[in-house]
């Protein structure tokens, strides 16, 4: 509500009340699902077999993660330049401890908003969250 005073509107309803999208599905569901066709394609399962031998350090966990290590290592050779990204698991582009918010996101690790059920093209429209917290809050264990 704070950007949409009736008087004096921000921004059209249409764009402020539309749906958010996560960074990599900004550009397109068609584009994002064609890259995961593509990755699927040029990694054999072989060479994902090997991914932990080729990427021991935050080894890929999809053919499409594995392509873009492939494409990362060309550009950035080293084992310096691959220890200046994170890793882990996500969902919705969130970091690795989002992870740890609902216990039901364990098996859902995914960078795509779509991972979500709340989403208009949501990869399962009838997921939801536990809403269980599996871990303290950092306030609580500050306190502790």
């Amino acid at each position: 509500k704070a950007f949409d005073p009736p008087d004096d509107p921000y921004l059209p309803n249409d764009i402020l009340w539309r749906q958010k999208e996560q960074f990599s599905d900004g550009v397109g569901y068609g584009w994002v699902d064609h890259l995961r066709d593509i990755a699927e394609k040029e990694i054999s399962d072989q060479m994902f077999a090997s991914a932990q031998n080729r990427f021991p350090h935050n080894t890929p966990t999809t053919k499409e993660g594995y392509r873009y290590r492939m494409i990362f290592e060309d550009l950035f050779p080293g084992d310096a330049a691959e220890k200046t990204v994170p890793g882990g698991k996500t969902i919705a582009c969130s970091t690795e401890r989002a992870m740890n918010w609902d216990k039901s996101f364990a098996s859902r690790a995914d960078p795509s908003g779509r991972a979500a059920g709340v989403h208009d093209s949501a990869y399962d429209a009838e997921f939801e969250a536990d809403t269980k917290v599996t871990e303290e809050p950092p306030s609580k264990k500050q306190k502790a």
